[in-house]
């Protein structure tokens, strides 16, 4: 690794994400937790369990109803908040007003979902993958927004209401758009080491990274077409521009499997779904730093620092890309071999167990890496 002018530590290879092996050293205590040298995982296949929250309209769940520890109200820039879960004495819910009330009862019931997993990215609040379904993505990102908001959770849809933007938008593909190469990659990772870049694999699959949007829900909005260049097709209206400020602490909470950005008044900058840990290699919880960001990093592979390695995997490098192990940005924390990074497969996020790094859709890592700075807090509590 190196430091840029600007002080930033960029990190040029990412080598391995998991708890420490016996050779390794001792995990220093939190509040002396030492500069390492970046990690790095692959998207495992176990089932996830998500945290009951509220359902896709905002209704809570049993365990999940949000505190109301804010301070603003609809229409409103977030209010102070601590951390996600902090105790704090609970303020006035903000109430609707008739017009948003209105607004979001002309929504039909058909585009529900789909409409405010839309709203919910334009306000910073990530479902992860826009597939228009019921989620637990979708229901921690309404849960997150509802105790950012200081809203009730039932007025969610009211507040998503006062964006007043459409739900989808007209996009024309462009040659850029389908120039590729596209290649398939193939799971094992000896092969992927096989290849000079690890591309997206289809003009679709770039499409839907580019509209954080599920490929199956484009073809859904675009009945025959084949998405080639000139074709105008319907893409989710998402966010195209970043947070108001820089994040003055991350706070990683695997109790509801979330990555938040905080500014330094303790407001919600964004909030991110996430996958994180495992019975084999468990959140690394305690107080680290944040070291610095790597753009597009390359990922060198050791089968000794994972558990379900193939027996005759060798180390390899493998090259950057959009599917790489770690996706388009690794930040690397100052627990050695841990991260928070993106992923080649979007749609696990959240729902797959990790090798113990915390992975975020390319599109919100991506996100998260402009909003934080070497030497912040990056918080990892369960």
């Amino acid at each position: 690794m190196l430091r840029s002018a600007l002080g930033l530590m960029v990190i040029l290879t990412v080598s391995g994400c998991s708890r420490g092996e016996s050779s390794a050293p001792a995990a220093p205590p939190p509040s002396a937790a030492p500069m390492a040298s970046p990690g790095a995982m692959t998207d495992g296949s176990m089932p996830y369990a998500s945290p009951a929250a509220v359902d896709a309209y905002g209704s809570p769940l049993p365990g999940g109803v949000p505190m109301a520890d804010g301070s603003s109200g609809f229409g409103a820039s977030p209010g102070a908040m601590g951390a996600p879960g902090a105790a704090g004495a609970p303020a006035s819910m903000a109430s609707p007003t008739p017009e948003q009330l209105a607004a979001a009862a002309a929504v039909p019931a058909k585009d529900k979902l789909l409409w405010m997993q839309v709203m919910l990215d334009r306000a910073h609040f990530s479902p992860g993958e826009i597939d228009g379904l019921d989620g637990s993505s979708h229901k921690r990102a309404v849960a997150a927004f509802a105790r950012a908001r200081n809203v009730a959770p039932e007025t969610v849809p009211a507040a998503l209401a006062s964006d007043g933007s459409p739900m989808l938008t007209s996009y024309t593909i462009t040659a850029e758009d389908v120039a590729g190469p596209f290649k398939p990659i193939p799971a094992d990772m000896m092969k992927k080491s096989a290849l000079d870049k690890l591309g997206y694999a289809s003009a679709l699959e770039a499409l839907g990274e580019k509209f954080h949007a599920k490929p199956e829900l484009l073809k859904r909005l675009n009945p025959g077409k084949t998405f080639k260049a000139g074709d105008v097709i319907q893409v989710p209206n998402v966010h195209t521009t970043a947070p108001a400020g820089k994040a003055a602490k991350v706070v990683v909470d695997e109790s509801d499997g979330s990555v938040t950005a905080l500014d330094a008044q303790g407001n919600v900058l964004a909030a991110y779904p996430a996958t994180m840990g495992s019975e084999h290699d468990p959140l690394p919880v305690g107080n680290w730093k944040i070291n610095g960001v790597s753009k597009n990093p390359t990922f060198n592979y050791n089968p000794d620092l994972f558990w379900d390695a193939k027996p005759k995997d060798d180390k390899a490098k493998l090259a950057p890309g959009p599917n790489n192990p770690v996706g388009l940005v690794w930040i690397d924390l100052s627990k050695e071999h841990y991260g928070i990074h993106g992923t080649p497969v979007p749609a696990t996020v959240g729902k797959t167990e990790s090798h113990g790094c915390i992975r975020l859709t390319n599109w919100d890592v991506m996100e998260l890496a402009d909003l934080v700075s070497p030497g912040i807090p990056a918080i990892l509590q369960n």
